[in-house]
This record gives structure tokens, sequence and C-alpha cells, in this order.
């Protein structure tokens, strides 16, 4: 006798990204402040945005928020972030949001310094 085994695995549940909707970069100095705002479906402590960053366009990371708890009723929600050092001779980054189920966001929000 055989037996076939059949084995039905639900795909991966993927959700909406995390949605950069604004940055806003303030210099003092030789360092940048930049506040970030971001919208994500968040559902509470399983799955919500769970940071943001700042990168180069070739994706060299400046800098990184952390975000350490859900924002279920709070969206769309800011937070900022202090002394980034962006080279003075750089004229674009990107700011690239994480969720806690899905890692990184495969978009960026571009942001000219110029």
């Amino acid at each position: 006798m055989r037996w076939i085994v059949l084995l039905f695995l639900a795909p991966p549940a993927f959700a909406d990204a995390p949605v950069i909707e604004g940055v806003e970069m303030t210099r003092t100095g030789d360092t940048w402040r930049l506040s970030v705002t971001l919208s994500h479906p968040d559902t509470g402590w399983d799955h919500y945005a769970d940071g943001w960053r700042v990168e180069l366009p070739d994706g060299t990371v400046l800098g990184t928020r952390e975000l350490v708890h859900p924002h279920v009723q709070e969206q769309p929600f800011t937070r900022s972030l202090s002394g980034v050092a962006i080279p003075s001779d750089v004229e674009e980054v990107h700011i690239r949001a994480r969720c806690i189920v899905d890692g990184w966001n495969a978009h960026s929000f571009g942001v000219d310094l110029k």
C-alpha cells in the first residue's frame, strides 16, 4: 500500500508595507535631524512598523530609528532621529521603512538635499 501525503502550506501573509508619507530635514551644524511620517496597518505587537533608516543612494546606512511599539491608534505617525552625519557632497538620501513581519521595504523615499 502506498501513501501519498500532500502538504498544503499557506503562503506567507504579507500585509501592506510601511509607507513613508513625508520627511522633514533640518541641518544643525555638521549633522541633520530627520522627522519621518509613516503609515502602516499595525495590528498590535505581532505586526507593526518597527523602524526606518537613512541611506545613501548606494545603500550605505547613515542612521536607523527603531520603533519599539505598535502604533495601532496613531496613524500616520511621526518620529525623529537626530545627529545623522550626511557627507557634504551628497545630494540625495533615501528613507526606508521596516515592518516586524516583512522586514525592510523594497521601496525607499528619496529626499533631494539640493
